[in-house]
């Protein structure tokens, strides 16, 4: 089979709406994103609209990769978030470096296990390196495991920083991060 990984384009958003419907459908949607399917289902195109806007192919501040197909259907994406140094990041922690954020990780269930994962985060990371960032980080819960697994395969690694995130204050949200690659050790 073979995938086309790609940044988002603003007129897509239908599609980008459509997928993050179904991601909110996951069995493990209650623990792996920040919202429910309820509340963004309610949200106005214009919602969409605009967070297409922030975050398609040519914004700065964030990009979305998605994964079509062989048949062209979207099976997954990645949203990549920068943040600033000496700034808050979404969830209210402090940035102490110029850093990307993985956000919003969705591959449909027929096509898990076959490294697409690892290639909409490769595309994600070589966005978020372009643009400067020292590492790439995300946030998993802790009961999370298939993600857990995932993620790992991927390069990342646990740092450390555990917090906990929405209402659960017993759901505790592990950190994990890659650092940005040595352009000396490539050769």
């Amino acid at each position: 089979m073979s995938y086309k990984v790609r940044s988002l384009r603003v007129d897509e958003w239908p599609l980008a709406k459509a997928l993050r419907l179904e991601a909110l459908r996951d069995p493990v949607a209650s623990i792996a994103f920040m919202e429910t399917y309820e509340s963004a289902v309610a949200r106005p195109d214009s919602f969409w609209r605009e967070r297409a806007e922030r975050s398609a192919e040519g914004a700065l501040g964030a990009q979305q990769v998605i994964a079509e197909g062989p048949d062209g259907e979207w099976v997954g994406t990645v949203t990549v978030l920068m943040e600033e140094a000496g700034t808050r990041d979404w969830a209210g922690m402090p940035v102490e470096r110029l850093q990307g954020h993985l956000v919003a990780v969705y591959v449909q269930p027929e096509h898990r296990g076959i490294g697409l994962t690892e290639v909409l985060f490769d595309a994600g990371l070589e966005w978020a390196w372009a643009r400067g960032a020292e590492r790439v980080r995300l946030l998993v819960h802790e009961d999370n495991a298939r993600a857990l697994r995932a993620y790992r395969r991927a390069g990342f690694t646990e740092t450390g920083l555990i917090t906990t995130l929405g209402s659960d204050p017993g759901g505790r949200e592990l950190e994990l991060a890659v650092e940005r690659p040595d352009p000396e050790s490539d050769g």
